[in-house]
């Protein structure tokens, strides 16, 4: 497993975990913020550029790095935090050992499977694939995102990098993850986010993650988009990551 850290010194651990499509880059500004208290770990998930592995499932990816956490920062973390596929993965996580971390923070995450969605991802992506390297075409999928514009260099050079056979097989392991029910173990203090613009399924999976962990607490972002807090509202990430963490002395919104 490939990945970016930033206060390495530190013994207190974070792991924040990517979307789909995007890279460790996603939580570059949240790990700027942190490094001087955190050892911030950001994971490049398996399939994406610069990962140096091929997806294969939400499953392995998250076994892979429940036994990076067992080798490299002794067995468990303060916090993990997920966006989209990667809030996948840490649910995933969290369903494999329960006890892993002391909060955690799950940021739009889909988990109604959609199997139509899941076949369908083969016949777009023959129709699309194509165009991704093309920087126009790049950019109405960027704006369609809704990401805050600094980030589409990043975007665009990532993007460009992974192959069509993991991209469709991170899309379709996406379209039909569900949730176990070993995650009802968990004894993390979660939050669990949504923005308030996102789909109505999208909704619905916060509330289902929400209700299936005990404990956790439910926050639907008003006006954001998909990804919103973490990718274009940091200071906001860091609100609720301290809140989570019991550590209120930071400067509200």
């Amino acid at each position: 497993m490939n990945c970016r850290e930033y206060g390495k010194e530190s013994g207190r651990h974070i792991v924040l975990l990517h979307g789909g499509g995007l890279s460790w880059w996603n939580y570059r500004d949240e790990a700027e913020l942190l490094r001087g208290e955190f050892h911030v770990v950001l994971p490049v998930l398996d399939g994406h550029a610069g990962s140096g592995r091929p997806f294969t499932s939400i499953e392995d990816n998250a076994a892979e790095i429940v036994e990076f956490i067992d080798r490299e920062l002794g067995g468990s973390v303060e916090f993990i935090g997920g966006l989209s596929l990667g809030g996948q993965v840490m649910l995933e996580i969290l369903s494999q050992r329960g006890n892993i971390c002391r909060c955690a923070l799950v940021e739009s995450a889909c988990v109604i499977p959609s199997p139509l969605t899941a076949a369908l991802a083969g016949p777009a992506l023959g129709m699309s694939y194509g165009l991704i390297r093309n920087r126009a075409f790049a950019r109405l999928q960027f704006s369609s995102l809704h990401i805050r514009e600094d980030l589409f260099q990043d975007y665009y050079r990532d993007s460009c990098l992974i192959s069509r056979k993991d991209m469709e097989a991170f899309l379709r392991a996406s379209s039909v993850y569900q949730l176990k029910d070993s995650l009802r173990a968990c004894r993390a203090r979660v939050l669990v986010a949504a923005g308030g613009r996102e789909d109505h399924r999208m909704l619905r999976s916060a509330g289902l993650i929400h209700g299936m962990i005990p404990g956790s607490s439910l926050e639907v972002l008003p006006g954001l988009w998909h990804g919103g807090l973490s990718l274009n509202n940091p200071s906001g990430y860091l609100v609720r990551l301290r809140g989570l963490l019991g550590e209120d002395n930071c400067k509200s919104l």
